[in-house]
């Protein structure tokens, strides 16, 4: 899986004024193979492969991690909130264990 299909991200508004707080809503999707299941099909183990890994910066700085489990199911939800202070670029970015990345971004501009 190469994680090539975008992020669905939703921003609850991109033009906020300073202080006010921003919701965002995150989903990419992704199988989640936690490797604890067999393939019905050869009866072995189907490998691990996870999301492991998410961050969110604002303007470059970092405002939010999350570092995910085997226990999160496929397709990774993500909610979170941050006080809006300046306009810039909201980069989300996660990483599996199989070394695949997926980046989205939404402009922020505060007024």
């Amino acid at each position: 899986m190469s994680m090539n299909k975008p992020a669905r991200v939703w921003v609850s508004n991109e033009a906020p004024k300073a202080g006010d707080i921003l919701r965002v809503r995150a989903q990419m999707e992704h199988v989640m193979e936690t490797g604890l299941r067999n393939d019905p099909a050869t009866g072995q183990p189907r490998p691990r492969h996870i999301v492991n890994h998410f961050e969110a910066k604002m303007a470059g700085k970092l405002i939010f991690v999350w570092d995910l489990g085997t226990s999160i199911s496929q397709n990774p939800y993500v909610e979170f909130t941050f006080k809006a202070r300046q306009s810039g670029d909201l980069t989300m970015l996660w990483k599996d264990d199989q070394g695949h990345t997926l980046t989205a971004i939404k402009t922020i501009t505060v007024s």
